[in-house]
């Protein structure tokens, strides 16, 4: 008896898919397509092609870096909040050039009669000139464009290294927070009747956060000292400029750069939300113990 064998049905090999000429026996665990040892990229199950890690990388948000002093980086270099605060104290002073009354209206006082006879004032719950002040700057003349000049370029000089360092809110919060620690100073230690205008505060703030923060950082300090020291002098030394506003600001500027700049590193979140809190609900009780003293007895 004879028997007839039938031939061995032939089988296509599997080849790369980008590189057809090379056998392989290993799939895409994603698309399924063949790959070779030059194109299997490593996942959690398997191996993937390149053009299935490159589609799944595009799905994943990476987290923005962050700075030394712990600030998650923006996502632009430029400096928004800087530029931000330079155009709202250009629109205020050029408003006050339209109308005295935006002067009268904003400025820092602690209590007096305004030009309409009427009884003005933090103390009689005017609370935001606390604010307003700092974008306020002396009304036209020589000094008037030399001060909103000069703060304005103080601003641009130091403002945009910190708000890179610090990140926007926490260098947001540094800034309003210094102006409104030298308006409190004013309401304190000076006359109700004194009053007061300008960026000097915050301005100084900064400088004080500069100096600290620079030091932390192992950075030059001694343009941003002499700096300072020069405009100490000015402050004690003209007449009519408020020595409390530039020096309530270069303290609260200068303690809440070193809450930020040496915060612990296990503990910093809490630190950079804790301490601007600390610091205005301290401030809000000065101004509350304040307006309750120059408050009129029942």
């Amino acid at each position: 008896m004879s028997s007839d064998h039938s031939p061995a049905p032939e089988t296509s090999v599997p080849t790369c898919y980008r590189h057809p000429g090379r056998e392989t026996y290993v799939r895409c665990t994603r698309c399924d397509r063949s790959i070779c040892p030059e194109c299997m990229r490593d996942a959690a199950v398997g191996h993937q092609c390149p053009e299935c890690v490159a589609e799944g990388n595009r799905g994943v948000r990476r987290a923005a870096p962050r700075t030394v002093l712990g600030a998650r980086g923006a996502t632009s270099a430029t400096p928004v909040v800087t530029y931000t605060l330079i155009g709202a104290c250009v629109a205020a002073y050029l408003a006050e050039l339209a109308s005295w009354r935006v002067v009268w209206d904003f400025m820092m006082l602690g209590r007096g009669v305004l030009p309409g006879g009427e009884l003005g004032g933090v103390a009689e719950g005017e609370w935001y000139r606390l604010f307003t002040t700092m974008f306020l700057h002396q009304r036209g003349g020589t000094f008037g464009i030399t001060h909103i000049l000069f703060n304005m370029w103080a601003l641009w000089a130091v403002g945009p290294a910190l708000e890179q360092v610090l990140g926007r809110w926490r260098y947001l919060a540094l800034y309003l927070l210094s102006g409104l620690g030298g308006s409190v100073l004013l309401y304190l230690v000076g006359s109700p009747g004194d009053s007061a205008v300008g960026a000097s505060g915050a301005i100084f703030g900064l400088f004080g956060a500069y100096f600290v923060i620079g030091r932390r950082l192992g950075g030059p300090v001694g343009p941003i000292v002499v700096l300072l020291v020069l405009n100490l002098v000015i402050t004690f030394s003209v007449p009519g400029i408020s020595w409390q506003g530039h020096v309530g600001g270069l303290v609260v500027g200068a303690a809440l750069a070193a809450a930020y700049a040496y915060a612990p590193a296990a503990r910093r979140s809490l630190f950079h939300i804790g301490a601007p809190l600390v610091t205005l609900a301290l401030l809000a009780a000065l101004v509350m113990v304040r307006t309750a003293e120059l408050s009129p007895s029942v």
